[in-house]
């Protein structure tokens, strides 16, 4: 599969493990201040594609679904990379948007990668600069429609 620059690109994943390649190719052209936003209904893929990411960028210790805690911070990094500190948000259990703050939002944007979970409980604090993942079931497997905004529409993380 490759990604190029057209809004709205639809890539099917037939399995996990297209999931997996899929994260991979996103942390290979990873940086600070990028913002992943994964949205979709329960179990079309956000966590899987989460995990897989983290891997990639040298995570080896269990990665949870962060719905209980919210948040989960993960040092990581690559030669490409440097150190990165990525922060995985899981917004489901939120009542509002403006609860994000409370959560180490505005320092995960400067300093950070985010990967946000159920992004659309952001609504008007969404990020405009971010790459957008739609999820949804496809058969037995996903199909994932991503949206680039802002920075990201001239931004081609490659190919796998």
């Amino acid at each position: 599969m490759a990604l190029d620059d057209a809004p709205g690109e639809e890539i099917l994943l037939p399995d996990q493990a297209a999931t997996e390649r899929l994260a991979h190719l996103l942390a290979a052209g990873a940086r600070r201040g990028d913002v992943l936003a994964l949205e979709g209904d329960l179990g079309a893929g956000k966590t899987t594609l989460a995990r897989a990411f983290l891997q990639a960028l040298g995570v080896d210790e269990e990665v949870p679904s962060p719905t209980f805690s919210l948040v989960q911070i993960y040092e990581t990094g690559t030669a490409t990379t440097g150190p990165l500190e990525v922060w995985h948000f899981d917004l489901y259990r939120l009542s509002s948007g403006d609860e994000v703050y409370e959560l180490g939002f505005e320092q995960a944007l400067d300093e950070g990668l985010c990967l946000i979970e159920w992004p659309e409980r952001l609504g008007p604090l969404m990020p405009a600069n971010r790459l957008h993942l739609h999820f949804s079931h496809a058969g037995a497997g996903r199909l994932v429609r991503l949206v680039r905004h802002g920075t990201w529409a001239g931004r081609n993380p490659g190919a796998c």
